[in-house]
């Protein structure tokens, strides 16, 4: 069941424990770009004894160490992504919903001619997603 997390935190030479291997799990089982304070609340109903504090500092190792991300997509809040690869991201501003987008950044080839290392590329979409159109649509 945790193999997969296991895997990842021996490869990053990080410390395996309980707390950050739900917190992988979390973040790989709900792509829903969640913060800090969310995670705590969905982990702390079967953790009793998980603080808030541990949720921080596991998170912040795991960001340090490259094994999730974080997004600022909305505003200054940070929300957490366990897809590490090169993407975009979409805000719904209806329903708040951040989704992932795969699409190439057209600038990232000019970045890497000119000699620079890019480690990270963040592109915002901003808009309404098509569920929201779609429920609207459905009402009208």
């Amino acid at each position: 069941m945790f193999e997969k997390y296991v895997r990842l935190l021996k490869e990053s030479q990080i410390k395996i424990t309980p707390q950050r291997l739900e917190i992988l799990k979390y973040l790989d089982e709900h792509r829903t770009h969640p913060t800090v304070e969310k995670i705590y609340s969905e982990l702390k109903e079967n953790n009793p004894a998980l603080s808030k504090t541990t949720v921080y500092n596991s998170v912040d190792i795991l960001l340090n160490h490259g094994l999730i991300q974080s997004i600022t997509i909305s505003g200054s809040e940070l929300r957490y992504d366990f897809k590490r690869g090169m993407h975009h991201h979409f805000l719904c501003k209806k329903c708040g919903e951040i989704i992932d987008i795969n699409v190439e950044c057209p600038k990232l080839g000019s970045m890497l001619e000119c000699g620079h290392e890019v480690v990270e590329v963040h592109g915002y979409f901003k808009g309404i997603c098509k569920k929201c159109i779609n429920k609207k649509k459905e009402k009208n």
